[in-house]
């Protein structure tokens, strides 16, 4: 053999490439987060690494796995949970609010087998799950208030898109994880001023509405208390009228020479006759 070498190196050379190149081309390594399609002249023959429900990652299947060199090959598709994002959709809702929708949804291939019959690659997948995310979102939002996305009501308006979906991705053998809206506003410009404008114009109008019930209770609360004043004051001079009359005499005094806040009033130099009848609790019985 090693003469054989030495007579003939460039064949031996050769050879060890080949030998070399269908060693590489045989076996080959299952990442963890993947699941391959062994496929021999366009056709599936079998599945490495599947997806299993409840499985954690590279607890079986991953590793070193092996093919029939030049008739087999690998198709790699992802066991992880992916992203497809959605256009931004114009969305017009019951009360006529018309909105711009971003969101996107989450999946994983649970079928890698149907996946590949039905479209070849993942991002075939995505593009046709995109179309069908905003139908399904139109759809849905379009039997519902703008409230109801700011309301726990949202969770179930995303779930019933996901059931939507998830009935078409299973063609694919897809699976829908979650739907979830990133941001819904009123468009750009006039549509949007003008939806302020109301917004402002209604909370004045609540604000001036709340102040009316405010200042009608006010007064009520006022009658009430004067009457029960009066009513007071009335017994309290039936009870004892000279007592009534020095009491009354007494805040009027108070007003006259002291301020509102019981200090001193500015110096005030008034001249009275020493009979006067305003004067006669100073006077004494």
């Amino acid at each position: 053999m090693i003469a054989l070498v030495r007579r003939h190196p460039m064949l031996a050379g050769f050879v060890g490439l080949l030998l070399l190149v269908t060693l590489l081309s045989t076996f080959a390594i299952v990442p963890e987060t993947r699941q391959g399609i062994v496929v021999r002249f366009g056709k599936p023959v079998r599945i490495v690494n599947r997806y299993a429900p409840g499985e954690q990652f590279g607890d079986d299947g991953a590793g070193l796995t092996w093919r029939i060199p030049f008739a087999e090959n690998f198709v790699w598709i992802d066991k992880r949970v992916r992203d497809v994002d959605m256009e931004k959709q114009q969305v017009l809702s019951t009360d006529q609010r018309r909105l711009e929708v971003d969101a996107f949804a989450r999946y994983r291939v649970v079928d890698p087998l149907r996946m590949y019959i039905a479209a070849r690659s993942v991002d075939r997948v995505e593009s046709a799950l995109r179309p069908i995310l905003g139908s399904q979102l139109r759809n849905e939002l379009g039997k519902r208030p703008f409230a109801s996305l700011l309301s726990p009501e949202r969770e179930g308006v995303m779930g019933n898109i996901r059931e939507g979906l998830n009935r078409v991705a299973r063609q694919y053998g897809v699976e829908i994880v979650d739907v979830r809206i990133k941001k819904a506003d009123l468009p750009t410009g006039t549509p949007l001023q003008s939806a302020y404008n109301r917004m402002i114009t209604a909370r004045q109008q609540e604000a001036r509405s709340i102040r009316a019930e405010g200042n009608k209770s006010a007064q009520i609360i006022r009658a009430e208390a004067d009457a029960e004043a009066a009513r007071v004051y009335a017994e309290a001079f039936g009870k004892d009228p000279e007592f009534y009359n020095f009491y009354r005499a007494m805040q009027s005094y108070q007003t006259t020479f002291l301020g509102d806040d019981g200090s001193p009033a500015s110096p005030t130099t008034v001249i009275l006759s020493p009979n006067n009848q305003y004067l006669k609790e100073f006077s004494g019985r």
